[in-house]
């Protein structure tokens, strides 16, 4: 068994965006997945961006947004909202409602995030 302390838990930013790294290859022996918690503000961006070798399964629990997908489409994500990327689709998100908007999004195999990011912590108050 594996516990992590919520006070042990990094965040890593970029301007308007908080990545919490609740289980990442840092913090974990697994070798099977990572799970983040991702904060957007209103009105950031995570621009479109593929995994080439993992897929993604996003669960929004706050707030109203767009994904950003292939060919410029994008597709209304909100809260309670389930979306999976599989290896090299293309994805993204705009937070384009009034508030913060929140997903969990779990990561497999594990990727570690830190080159996506400008800013880390060592531990996030989130």
């Amino acid at each position: 068994m594996e516990f992590i302390n919520k006070e042990d838990i990094v965040a890593l930013s970029n301007p308007g965006i908080v990545s919490r790294q609740l289980l990442n290859p840092k913090n974990s022996s697994s070798a099977r997945v990572t799970i983040t918690e991702v904060h957007l503000e209103p009105g950031a961006c995570q621009p479109r961006h593929t995994h080439d070798a993992s897929e993604q399964i996003w669960y929004a629990t706050k707030g109203t947004g767009k994904l950003l997908l292939a060919n410029d489409k994008t597709q209304d994500f909100r809260a309670g909202d389930v979306a999976r990327f599989a290896d090299k689709d293309v994805h993204g998100l705009l937070n384009d409602g009034e508030e913060e908007f929140v997903y969990i999004s779990v990561t497999a195999p594990p990727i570690d995030f830190g080159y996506a990011y400008s800013h880390g912590s060592e531990a996030s108050p989130i």
